[in-house]
């Protein structure tokens, strides 16, 4: 191998442990749990779709503030809800609480989950697994924690959608690190199938929309750009001029998804709802 080639290939090797302490910092940053409590909705229709009944043991991975996990709790499940950042899981531990739910909260990477093979009967993830560095690994972790003929369940933002197009913006601005996969690649069946079809069977994959809902374009910017940590790392990183162009472009997507007519922001923001059954 050339030194060129040795270069080339090293600097395509991501180091990912330095990645994900620098995205367990983003996530630490702002207070995600203002953004995470308005998707509430699609941790319910997760729990529907995976038909959970009362008293099965749930794995809610890379919880956030629990939205998942209160559906499922809600249903009476046994729920465990685990996630790398304590401070989602304390705002978690709290809405339990105001609920009357027990909960078990754990702090956990999904990259290395600290549960016994076949523990659970049913684990699940919404837009948290899918920003795992490394994505081979953490899928793995879910299959082997998930009893055989248990089910895995994730909502996962496609690379087309609202949210997908965010972070390409976003990265034209701050770079992802090179030689990490995108995270709306869990978004696409091509590479679900690559990540669970040897652990998996009955994959159904069904697409949604999550409707952004704020005053208009420029509020929701205010409320993402203080609360969503990796939006506020990245404003962190650019000069006064990067900062306005970011935001310009930023309010100039929002509108380009928005369905509303009022002056209002409804951006429908589509993500796939996958459903699996773990192999026996």
């Amino acid at each position: 191998m050339s030194a060129a080639t040795a270069t080339a290939a090293t600097l395509a090797t991501p180091d990912l442990p330095a990645v994900k302490r620098r995205q367990q910092s983003a996530w630490s940053a702002g207070d995600y749990a203002v953004i995470g409590v308005t998707l509430q909705i699609v941790g319910e229709s997760l729990c529907e779709a995976l038909d959970l009944h009362a008293g099965e043991r749930v794995l809610d991975v890379a919880a956030g503030n629990g939205n998942a996990t209160l559906a499922a709790a809600r249903r009476h499940a046994d729920v465990t809800s685990s996630d790398y950042v304590p401070a989602l899981l304390d705002r978690g531990r709290a809405r339990a609480a105001a609920d009357g739910l027990t909960v078990d909260f754990r702090e956990a990477d999904c990259e290395a989950l600290p549960f016994a093979d076949g523990a659970f009967d049913v684990v699940m993830s919404t837009f948290g697994v899918m920003f795992t560095p490394d994505q081979d690994r953490a899928a793995a972790e879910m299959a082997r924690v998930c009893r055989p003929g248990g089910r895995i369940g994730l909502a996962n933002w496609t690379p087309s959608s609202f949210i997908g197009e965010l972070f390409k913006l976003i990265g034209r601005y701050v770079p992802p690190p090179a030689g990490v996969k995108s995270p709306a690649l869990w978004g696409t069946e091509p590479r679900l199938q690559e990540l669970f079809g040897a652990t998996c069977t009955a994959l159904t994959i069904d697409r949604r929309d999550y409707v952004f809902r704020y005053r208009n374009a420029r509020h929701w910017l205010d409320v993402f750009r203080t609360y969503y940590g990796p939006m506020e790392k990245a404003f962190g990183t650019l000069d006064a001029a990067g900062q306005s162009a970011l935001a310009d472009d930023l309010v100039a997507l929002a509108e380009r998804f928005n369905r509303a007519t009022d002056g209002s922001l409804a951006a429908p923001g589509e993500y796939v709802e996958v459903v699996m059954t773990r192999r026996s």
